[in-house]
């Protein structure tokens, strides 16, 4: 049952402020080139999604060969985005794994990670290197502040990611066969706001400090809690060139005249306007918001 806004649940973490890693930028192009490779991003997905891992569980599970996943694996080590652990253990308590832009740009939304994990026993026989994804708040530069090259980058990162998302989305309600209370969990929002590129800042930081508020230590996680992916974009819409949007203008009202003129030749009692069907596209408002004729920097 829905609550009443403002009066939470038993289980919404109202009160609780939990000790939350500082954000760090991710400004080095090496480290964005190794985090950027397809395969590396795949297998930084299914670490976060399902916990710790070896090479062999990880080229099962996407397809790969040991090999290929140690290399990539040792890569991503490298630049401190997985790090070696315990067979069997889970990511840190209540920390999530999260990427995000900074300023009024975002990259990739924060993703909560520590709910629910997956693991297998490391076998008897020797010892097997298991890895987990390293939680924290990792960011990158804002867009004014990227080089060209760190722009192609950041654009191949998102570009692999956001399709990754939309692919797992899509494959969800399409394949998921749940017909309990997760039947319905797929929530999502397609809003319009009009902003300053600071509130825009400062909203994406409200938006951060809400899923900080929402994680726990697993100790504290209650029985049917799963794992849930978030992702948060936002971007303004583009301007409209004055020249161009005048011309729009014209055209639209030359269409309204010649359908009135064309209504008003059909037989007897057609009445002036559009006819039944038509589609007509309305002048600005006199008291609309002026359109102005200037180029802003786009934002990560």
């Amino acid at each position: 049952m829905a609550q009443e806004p403002g009066t939470p649940g038993p289980e919404t973490p109202t009160e609780r402020t939990p000790e939350t890693p500082a954000p760090v930028e991710f400004s080095d192009l090496a480290a964005l080139k190794a985090l950027a490779q397809p395969r590396r991003q795949r297998m930084l997905q299914h670490l976060t999604l399902h916990g710790p891992a070896t090479s062999a569980t990880l080229a099962r599970a996407l397809g790969l060969n040991t090999g290929s996943t140690s290399y990539h694996l040792r890569e991503l080590a490298r630049y401190g985005f997985v790090e070696e652990t315990e067979a069997g253990a889970g990511t840190a308590a209540g920390v999530g794994v999260g990427e995000t832009g900074t300023g009024a740009g975002v990259a990739k939304a924060a993703e909560s990670a520590g709910e629910e994990r997956r693991t297998e026993r490391a076998p008897g026989h020797g010892r097997e290197r298991w890895w987990r994804a390293v939680p924290g708040d990792r960011r990158f530069p804002p867009r004014s502040r990227q080089s060209a090259e760190m722009r192609h980058v950041m654009d191949e990162l998102n570009h692999h990611a956001y399709a990754a998302d939309l692919e797992l989305f899509e494959q969800l309600q399409r394949d998921s066969a749940e017909s309990g209370p997760w039947a319905d969990a797929f929530p999502y929002s397609r809003g319009t706001i009009r902003l300053t590129p600071a509130e825009l800042g400062a909203f994406f930081e409200e938006y951060i400090a809400l899923l900080n508020r929402y994680k726990r230590p697993e100790a504290e996680t209650p029985n049917g809690a799963r794992t849930v992916l978030t992702r948060f974009l936002a971007f303004p819409a583009p301007l409209i060139d004055a020249d161009a949007d005048a011309d729009m203008r014209v055209d639209a009202a030359a269409a309204v005249a010649a359908d009135s003129e064309a209504e008003a030749g059909v037989g007897a009692g057609a009445g002036a306007g559009a006819g039944p069907g038509a589609e007509v596209t309305p002048a600005r408002p006199a008291d609309a918001t002026p359109v102005h004729n200037r180029k802003e920097t786009e934002p990560s």
